[in-house]
């Protein structure tokens, strides 16, 4: 799930006094001034507000346990977007698969991964966040040993190759409740840096795994698909390992249903939930779908150098959420859309002079673009509602709003890694080409620029006048 991320944010996305993850409260505090564990690595006491508590070992604590989360998800966003690059290599390893059926394998982890996302956030007070981690890294065992089993078996039936697909969507939850667990541990003051840190390793993984796999796959004669999940089936374990040796619970976090029952009555978390499905969504979905494109409309070009788009899109992130946090978040949003339209007219241009060196530049401009809305579009939540509260009691209303609306807007883009491999299958097959679906995608840029301006920037609107 999404927080002030990523599935996230990046130290400069978050706000100063950033708001809990969604659905949650933080652990209770006692008079303690230090950590009071008792068996199984569970935190019975935890106030990183407190400064002497926080010198005093606190901030040790935390930094130990970001270390161990971000390898973890990492670990998943690599196992999310695996499908993305064996998919492309199934042919030479005996696949008789049409492009539609290429387009199904790469979209349905992201489907499965965007539908976990609230479940997993819920996890981490149910079961605690060590706890929670090393259970979710052992699940990635799942479909890593799957994928290693199914791609030897080139007469397997479609909808069993599309089971195992649906597997991977486990790496995608994991983001979700890696966020969850790693809000706790810090204070407000340094929560934005520890969230954007996580995010981070989460992002970069759909572009480690596009680099690493064709290589590892490649090693010896013939194509060895089988590698590319056995790969992370010790990276797994050792996850896992980690994070039951290094990491820790924290007692007192309890489920805050009350968060997202408030972020659902507000018309904003819808906005900005569709809004990210352009930004966020855009960035999964054109990562997933990127080395097929390559593959079917260039097949000479070199495949490897399909992982600098993810790539491009991770750091990009950081970059929106430092010229959103100086020129408001619905403005460089708003820009954002304007340069991924920009992008896919290029694409089409490229795609009708059959071009490699425009496809892969406006893929790039597409990626920038994607990158730098996630930051603007996150920056954009807490301004949003923080707008007009007057009080205490009113600004920890917006708060809990601000959380329970990020998990939503989190849960909601990722289905956008969904619809961007799917919106390239039916206009191949429909109209023989992918320039319809790069059409429909500017179309709905323009309508998101638009309903961003309308509401947020508009002379005369409602928040107009706000910081967001």
């Amino acid at each position: 799930m999404s927080s002030p991320t990523r599935e996230h944010p990046t130290a400069s996305q978050a706000p100063t006094h950033a708001p809990s993850l969604p659905g949650t409260t933080g652990p209770e505090s006692g008079p303690a001034a230090q950590p009071v564990r008792r068996a199984g690595r569970w935190i019975d006491h935890w106030d990183p507000e407190d400064a002497t508590f926080w010198r005093g070992g606190g901030r040790r604590i935390a930094r130990r346990n970001l270390v161990f989360s971000v390898l973890a998800e990492l670990l998943g966003f690599c196992v999310w977007a695996l499908w993305s690059v064996v998919v492309p290599l199934l042919p030479a390893a005996g696949f008789d698969l049409s492009l539609d059926q290429q387009f199904w394998l790469i979209a349905v982890p992201s489907l499965v991964g965007a539908t976990l996302r609230i479940p997993y956030t819920f996890a981490v007070p149910a079961f605690g966040g060590r706890n929670w981690t090393v259970v979710s890294a052992l699940l990635l065992l799942v479909p890593a040993s799957a994928l290693a089993w199914v791609v030897t078996r080139p007469d397997t039936p479609f909808g069993m190759l599309l089971a195992c697909a649906a597997l991977a969507g486990f790496g995608g939850g994991n983001f979700a409740s890696s966020m969850t667990n790693i809000s706790f541990f810090f204070p407000e003051a340094e929560k934005g840096k520890a969230l954007g840190l996580n995010a981070a390793g989460g992002n970069l993984g759909t572009g480690v795994v596009q680099l690493v796999v064709p290589a590892v796959v490649a090693v010896g004669a013939g194509v060895h698909l089988e590698r590319a999940g056995l790969l992370f089936v010790p990276l797994a374990v050792l996850a896992a390992a980690g994070a039951w040796r290094f990491m820790d619970n924290l007692s007192g976090v309890r489920a805050d249903y009350r968060s997202f029952a408030v972020a659902v009555r507000n018309r904003h978390t819808w906005l900005i939930s569709f809004l990210y499905i352009g930004t966020f969504g855009s960035f999964i979905g054109y990562a997933g779908a990127f080395p097929t494109l390559l593959k079917t409309q260039f097949p000479g070009a070199p495949m490897q150098l399909a992982f600098l788009g993810a790539l491009v899109g991770a750091l990009a992130r950081p970059l929106g959420g430092v010229v959103a946090d100086r020129l408001g978040g619905a403005r460089i949003t708003i820009a954002s859309f304007a340069v991924l339209a920009a992008g896919a007219v290029a694409a089409v241009v490229a795609l009708h002079t059959h071009d490699f060196a425009l496809f892969f530049a406006a893929f790039m401009v597409l990626f920038t673009g994607a990158g730098v809305g996630n930051g603007a579009t996150y920056r954009m939540i807490p301004a949003v509602f923080r707008a007009g509260a007057d009080g205490a009691d009113q600004l920890g209303v917006a708060r809990k709003a601000a959380a329970g609306c990020i998990g939503i807007a989190g849960a909601v883009g990722a289905y956008g890694g969904f619809l961007i491999p799917r919106g390239f299958a039916m206009a191949k097959a429909a109209y023989g080409s992918l320039v319809p679906a790069l059409w429909v995608f500017v179309a709905a840029y323009a309508v998101m620029a638009a309903a961003t301006w309308a509401v947020y920037q508009r002379r005369g609107s409602a928040l107009a006048r706000e910081s967001i």
